[in-house]
């Protein structure tokens, strides 16, 4: 565990440097938990003991999506299914944007500060009636209908649809296609694989 006493400058770097040489001996998918004392003291750890659970605090959260899911697949299923009907979405569809976006982890939140399982931005909570982005029904729900007004914004076009939930609609019109983005790119491939194999279940 890491602790770091007082909030000084040079303590400050001190406590990044350190989480950094915390997370390079961690394993995939460790998450960081951090409180501080009634001294001001910083503790970091990957395993807070039963004990301390309350004071801890999630710092920072590593996702792995090479590896299978901790989280249960089917358990948005009706969630899901309600989304599709009430936009006109295909379910394997969104289920699949849940999955290369979340991995189905309702708690997740992307290092641009994108949150939930439909991973939306912060600017769009409020156009789409979010107050929750981390309740599964909300963040669903809004995440569908986003992605109905790009699929409706880009005539029907499904690669194109996915460039913008991904890299933006403005990205996409500037470049009047997919952008040239290595993450976009594989961000589509992924989303039609996971999309092919839903449909086939």
């Amino acid at each position: 565990m890491t602790r770091c006493c007082g909030l000084q400058s040079t303590c400050c770097l001190f406590i990044f440097t350190s989480v950094f040489l915390f997370l390079a001996v961690l394993p995939v998918n460790a998450d960081i938990y951090m409180y501080i004392d009634e001294n001001g003291v910083m503790h970091f750890t990957n395993a807070p003991t039963s004990a301390a659970n309350r004071k801890y605090k999630v710092f920072i959260r590593e996702r792995s999506y090479g590896s299978p899911s901790s989280f249960d697949n089917k358990k948005y299923d009706h969630l899901i299914s309600d989304a599709a009907k009430r936009y006109g979405v295909a379910a394997p569809l969104l289920k699949a944007i849940v999955k290369a976006e979340s991995d189905f982890d309702p708690t997740a939140v992307s290092k641009k500060g994108a949150k939930g399982l439909m991973q939306i931005m912060p600017e769009n909570f409020k156009l789409l009636d979010i107050q929750d982005p981390f309740d599964p029904k909300q963040n669903i729900m809004g995440g569908t209908r986003y992605f109905k007004q790009l699929y409706e914004r880009f005539n029907g076009k499904l690669a194109l649809s996915l460039a913008a939930y991904n890299a933006g609609p403005t990205a996409v019109d500037q470049y009047q296609g997919i952008p040239p983005y290595q993450e976009t790119e594989q961000y589509i491939e992924r989303v039609l694989k996971y999309y092919r194999n839903f449909k086939n279940l």
